[in-house]
């Protein structure tokens, strides 16, 4: 068949016009990546700058040094409020994933009784403001005794509703002849979901491990209320504390600010394949 030469109205691949709507769309899009990198890029260079002034913006320091970061080291725990971050962002995420994993597919592939019903009313509690539970849960967190503790940091956030609708709307996306033809070849339950159904799942669950890291390491309302010593502090309030210690010394400031935000871009760089395949496949469907 000859290959035809007709174009359609509008989609010419030549000419000014079609350069000329390329060109800004490029434009935009690295104007847009510039406006989003530019918070970042001026709190490494602040932090590589000796004694940066809060209101002047640093494209480039004048003679980069480290000082600020080892005087970040020496002077206050820094290490100590690193480890309580990652003990609080890294827990956390294993309970999300594991159990959250667990209750969507339960709701996707178990049938039992009010299935529905119980589903519906997980899903509700996502239309309740944390500040409505903020108290009577910190208050129940200190009647049992886990104020200043690393069981009051991670307990409340073992779990979440979004985790299991996001994981629960994938496992529905899976055809259930899979799970059926395993059965037949005698699998149990707990083995379908792990040798059939899990590795399906890895995108979202993925998907699903990069948010909640992201908000465990970036929560600062619920580890400044629980935390009362200095030593269970993680880095968001711990760059508060600094902020108030060295008023002036934005150097120092932005320093720990830096050393808070490369771990989070480090694990999205690590797992962003995974992380934009589970936004596509984990599609919203009822």
């Amino acid at each position: 068949m000859a290959k035809s030469n007709y174009h359609y109205p509008g989609y010419a691949r030549s000419g000014p016009v079609y350069w000329a709507k390329k060109l800004g769309l490029y434009a935009l899009v690295i104007t847009g990546a510039l406006w989003l990198v530019a918070p970042f890029w001026w709190t490494v260079t602040s932090a590589l700058s000796q004694n940066p002034s809060g209101g002047l913006v640093v494209v480039f320091p004048a003679e980069a040094t480290l000082e600020n970061f080892l005087t970040l080291v020496e002077e206050v725990p820094i290490g100590r409020w690193f480890l309580n971050a990652f003990i609080l962002a890294g827990t956390v995420t294993l309970f999300n994933v594991t159990f959250d994993t667990l209750a969507g597919y339960a709701f996707a592939k178990l049938d039992f009784f009010a299935r529905e019903k119980i589903f519906l009313a997980f899903i509700g509690t996502m239309m309740i403001p944390g500040m409505v539970t903020l108290i009577p849960v910190y208050i129940l967190l200190a009647n049992l005794g886990w104020v200043d503790t690393y069981r009051g940091l991670i307990v409340p956030f073992a779990a979440s509703p979004f985790g299991i609708f996001l994981l629960r709307q994938h496992f529905l996306s899976l055809p259930s002849a899979l799970g059926d033809a395993a059965k037949i070849d005698g699998c149990n339950k707990l083995q379908v979901f792990y040798y059939i159904y899990l590795p399906l799942a890895k995108p979202a669950v993925a998907t699903l491990g990069i948010f909640t890291f992201m908000f465990s390491w970036n929560n600062f309302e619920w580890p400044l209320i629980i935390a009362s010593s200095e030593s269970m502090f993680t880095l968001p309030v711990a760059l508060f504390a600094v902020q108030g210690r060295y008023t002036q010394d934005w150097g120092l400031v932005m320093a720990a600010a830096t050393v808070m935000v490369v771990p989070i871009i480090l694990v999205f760089l690590s797992a962003q394949r995974y992380f934009i395949r589970g936004m596509t496949l984990s599609g919203m469907k009822g």
